[in-house]
């Protein structure tokens, strides 16, 4: 995976003058944040729940070979076939060896972070294979050919009206189509139905995995999920080997807090649980289903997780994708998510892309952060991003990452607060000249490098009197 080609401050000037996208980013935002805390507060003993969910996780990362040994083998005892990647190249491949197996002509596939990760839609499409999505905000993305800039609402930076105009460019709605949201959404509910109807493979993600069961979870709002799992003959799910908990009591802790962190639901209105494909007689069973796909494939990518469970930041595979860091990041507030140029935007994804792929492509992320610890506060499972972050900082400065500007600047830096005689001499003059600068108290205008700073903010001038001074004034020495 390659860096976008325009840089992370591009993006970030790009995204700071789109007032549409403001807009819908503080709505949602604030709708996501506010439904969290309301779902928390009732339920009981939450946070004694977050810290039973971090042991969970912290204990399953730790035997992560074990589990994953014990759910592959589960999900082979009921009829499933597994098979692993160790790249994202491997893992499409495995894909495009499945549709040729069985023919595919058609895929649905519901919401899936690990295969917008891996760009599958495009190895699919280079092979002739029609792919649809079918999460309505999937949907909407890839009828504006863009990607989601948000782990649980791909499409939180559109407006109605956005979204209105594409579906009319796209679908040819007519005026009673777009009259109103439920309207809007029946004509892509109509569309879409045929799409499952007509499908070879369904292809999905997977939140949670259960070791001892085999069994997949899938959490939506929406009921493609179960379509796409149940209507096409062959049914492929894309899991990274993270996602796994050891017994289905876990998986009922951490259903306890997926939805409340996520959407400020008690429950998303789909959790389906999965356990391998049909039962027929050929896969073993005396008894027969009517339901649910014949065949059933799982893919357990790995895909540079192995390289982050081995260091530093092994944490944030504890991640359960609620997407709540995004909504409480005071950054992510202001820029959205395709302004990080990754898959994974916000605070988790500042930590997982350079992760992933290296840090020298991604050395701007782990500067995405005011270091103010809400993404810390709101995670369920507690991971300590900041901690990351700032480990990430010091890699990129040890890879000659930093600005040249920035070096020397905090080289002179040093030596000035090292010499407190030269200390107290700057922050006189650097007083006088910032007073001198303003009558409001306030610049709008730094010159060189600086002018960042001031293009989206204003810089306070420095005290008249420093704190020592006061000190000394208030203790009469």
């Amino acid at each position: 995976m390659t860096a976008a080609p325009i840089t992370f401050y591009e993006r970030v000037t790009q995204a700071l003058h789109d007032q549409p996208l403001h807009r819908s980013l503080d709505k949602a935002t604030t709708r996501f944040t506010t439904g969290r805390n309301n779902a928390l507060a009732t339920l009981p003993e939450a946070e004694a729940l977050r810290d039973h969910a971090r042991r969970i996780r912290a204990h399953t990362i730790a035997h992560l070979d074990r589990y994953l040994d014990q759910f592959a083998e589960s999900v082979e005892k009921r009829g499933g076939h597994v098979h692993w990647a160790a790249t994202a190249a491997e893992a499409n491949q495995i894909v495009a060896d499945v549709t040729r197996q069985y023919n595919v002509q058609k895929v649905v596939k519901s919401k899936s972070m690990v295969s917008e990760e891996l760009h599958l839609n495009h190895t699919l499409e280079q092979i002739g294979v029609q792919v649809v999505e079918t999460d309505l905000g999937e949907y909407i993305i890839q009828l504006a050919g863009e990607t989601p800039s948000h782990i649980i609402a791909p499409v939180i930076h559109k407006n109605r009206q956005q979204i209105a105009d594409l579906f009319r460019e796209k679908l040819n709605a007519s005026d009673d189509d777009l009259a109103d949201v439920p309207n809007m959404t029946a004509l892509a509910r109509r569309i879409l139905r045929q799409d499952f109807l007509t499908a070879d493979l369904g292809i999905t993600g997977v939140n949670f995995a259960v070791a001892e069961t085999g069994s997949m979870c899938l959490v939506m709002n929406e009921g493609n999920g179960r379509l796409t799992t149940t209507a096409p003959r062959v049914h492929l799910a894309i899991m990274g080997m993270e996602r796994i908990v050891p017994t289905m009591e876990d998986l009922g802790v951490m259903l306890q807090l997926l939805a409340r962190s996520a959407t400020g639901q008690k429950l998303s209105v789909y959790t389906n649980i999965i356990t391998g494909p049909r039962r027929h007689p050929a896969n073993g069973s005396d008894q027969a289903e009517a339901d649910g796909p014949d065949e059933f494939h799982l893919i357990i990518v790995d895909n540079g997780r192995s390289q982050i469970l081995g260091s530093e930041l092994a944490e944030i595979l504890y991640c359960i994708r609620c997407g709540a860091c995004l909504n409480a990041c005071p950054v992510y507030q202001q820029i959205g998510g395709h302004a990080y140029g990754s898959v994974y935007p916000g605070p988790v994804g500042s930590v997982v892309t350079p992760g992933l792929y290296g840090v020298e492509p991604w050395s701007e992320l782990p500067h995405a952060s005011s270091l103010c610890g809400a993404c810390r506060e709101v995670c369920p499972v507690r991971i300590d991003i900041p901690r990351m972050l700032l480990k990430l900082r010091n890699e990129a400065v040890k890879a000659g990452q930093t600005p040249a500007w920035l070096q020397r600047g905090i080289g002179l830096y040093r030596q000035v607060v090292t010499r407190p005689a030269i200390y107290h001499w700057g922050a006189r003059a650097g007083s006088w000249v910032t007073q001198a600068a303003t009558r409001t108290g306030w610049i709008n205008q730094l010159p060189g490098p600086l002018s960042a700073w001031t293009d989206s903010r204003d810089f306070p001038a420095f005290a008249k009197k420093s704190f020592t001074q006061r000190w000394k004034e208030e203790r009469g020495q």
